[in-house]
């Protein structure tokens, strides 16, 4: 980052200080315990709220869980700029695979997601006394933090909190881990809410509909955990799961950057299942936006990129993406590609208020995809900092015009921007986790996975966003419909593993680790196999 220095933005304190010392899932002192072990939480609702706000920084973070995710992948990657981003490799080393057991972020993300489930384990413990509601959360909490452990990982270390804290934690591996993940969202689904779509802030929280989304996603890459092929009777599982989503009121919704907007502002949608309220946002916002973009009080971080093939995945003018002073598409593009206005939208209303279309900033930020040009609120062309044109450029290269994941200059990369400032300003309290369009794709992968024709399935979607139906659709037509309709949701890494194309070629990838199936998993921390001799480092490491 700027001046090699590494920052993680909007963190929520209690992510900072929630969980960070859970490492080892060492039970501490300060944690209801005594000497002969843990004896209950007096407040579990308390540890509740605690977790769901540790979960909204760890995923509003810009590092970690984000970037193990997206950054890995052909969805994005950080450029060095200069001396920008430098960082002694930190994000090149990930999008070129060639990270180690000893990257930060791969120890963070396993102790948080660790953590987590230790946290959500002492509110289902009896002694806890928890109410059903508790049970639910704490069941879909642990459900989801196992389940990160075990797809980035392959093994999960659970400690069982009616043993002495001074136990090694069980890991559990293939089927085992499966198997108790599975059980944990079988106990939140019968302890959760039934929420209704639409319903705003609720959906802040767990819900029935959010349990079923997460058990379809488990079953769904079940086969990548044990090994084979997909399991009919897993897809049609997940058929039926999404089906009982949709029961709930859950469904396609036109407009598709309002799905990224709080809503609050907006009066609800029908795509969001569960999100989080960790006034995050704007990490998905400032990362990719340059110094000069004047939307924003001192600009943007000017880091994350995609690369042009993935932004080639979407229909329009490869060189052109250019939109009205509403983001709405003037060059053919699909809308989820979004575009570049030539001027901006004023601010007029009052701050806080909703006057001019809900319009919170004064905004020259288009949507989707920026490439080209970009221009002030009045339509003047924005310059960077040595005053040459403000153009985002698909190619990365050097001063020579060589290629280059290095020595880049300021404008090198296509940005992307889901949730834009124009809407709170990086500070809205609302991103997404689960949404109703992957519930639907996912049906449709399991129709295709269990041999039926999932083709209008997916051009329903597609006709929805603008976009031209496909005559038909097989594997590779719905990751790339994925990553159409999922960019920049956490989902690509995930994807990618499931469809068997992780390990494909893409622009910086090492040659060395073109086809290296190794790297589906990360390593186990290596203070982590010192501390519990279950654990076994993956192969590769």
């Amino acid at each position: 980052m700027k001046r090699n220095q590494f920052k993680i933005y909007f963190l929520t304190i209690a992510s900072v200080i929630g969980l960070s010392a859970c490492t080892n899932l060492e039970i501490e002192a300060t944690d209801s315990i005594i000497s002969e072990g843990f004896q209950g939480l007096a407040d579990p609702s308390s540890a509740i709220d605690g977790l769901y706000s540790s979960l909204g920084g760890q995923y509003g973070d810009q590092a970690n869980f984000f970037a193990l995710q997206e950054v890995t992948t052909d969805a994005a990657l950080v450029p060095t700029r200069g001396t920008d981003w430098g960082d002694n490799g930190l994000w090149r080393v990930l999008h070129n695979h060639s990270w180690n057991g000893e990257h930060a972020f791969i120890g963070t993300v396993w102790n948080q997601f660790n953590g987590n489930q230790l946290g959500a384990s002492r509110v289902l413990d009896s002694r806890s006394n928890p109410s059903a509601q508790n049970i639910g959360d704490a069941s879909f909490i642990r459900a989801y933090s196992m389940w990160v452990i075990l797809d980035n990982y392959g093994q999960v270390p659970f400690r069982d909190t009616s043993l002495p804290s001074s136990s090694l934690p069980e890991v559990l591996t293939g089927q085992a881990a499966v198997d108790f993940i599975l059980a944990d969202l079988d106990q939140a689904i019968a302890n959760l809410p039934t929420v209704a779509a639409g319903s705003g802030a609720t959906l802040n929280r767990a819900s029935k509909a959010a349990a079923r989304y997460l058990k379809a996603k488990v079953l769904l890459n079940k086969h990548i955990y044990l090994g084979g092929s997909p399991d009919t009777g897993d897809m049609n599982q997940v058929i039926a799961l999404v089906d009982q989503i949709a029961d709930d009121g859950f469904a396609l919704q036109a407009g598709f950057f309002d799905l990224f907007r709080d809503p609050a502002t907006t009066g609800g949608n029908t795509e969001t299942i569960w999100s989080l309220s960790a006034l995050a946002t704007g990490n998905r916002i400032f990362n990719g936006l340059h110094y000069n973009s004047t939307a924003i009080s001192g600009g943007g971080w000017n880091g994350f990129s995609t690369l042009a093939e993935y932004y080639d995945l979407y229909e329009g003018d490869p060189n052109s993406n250019r939109a009205d002073v509403n983001g709405n598409p003037l060059d053919g593009q699909e809308e989820r590609r979004g575009g570049v206005p030539s001027a901006g939208k004023p601010y007029t209303g009052e701050p806080g208020t909703t006057d001019n279309g809900g319009l919170e900033d004064g905004s020259n930020v288009g949507f989707g995809y920026l490439i080209g040009q970009q221009y002030a609120l009045d339509g003047t062309p924005l310059t960077d900092r040595a005053g040459a044109p403000l153009t985002f450029k698909r190619d990365f290269v050097d001063g020579t015009g060589a290629s280059s994941f290095i020595n880049n200059d300021e404008t090198t990369g296509i940005r992307v921007m889901k949730y834009n400032p124009r809407y709170g300003g990086g500070f809205a309290g609302h991103e997404v986790v689960f949404r109703y369009a992957d519930a639907h794709l996912m049906k449709a992968e399991a129709m295709l996975r269990s041999g039926g024709d999932p083709t209008a399935m997916v051009n329903e979607l597609r006709v929805l966003r603008g976009a031209t139906p496909l005559g038909s659709v097989g594997a590779q037509e719905l990751i790339d419909e994925r990553g159409r309709e999922l960019y920049q949701e956490v989902w690509r890494r995930n994807d990618l593993i499931r469809f068997g194309q992780f390990t494909r070629d893409w622009l910086f990838k090492e040659s060395s680790e073109i086809g290296n199936a190794n790297r589906n998993l990360f390593p186990i921390p290596p203070a982590q196999l010192l501390a519990n001799p279950n654990l076994v480092q993956n192969p590769g490491y």
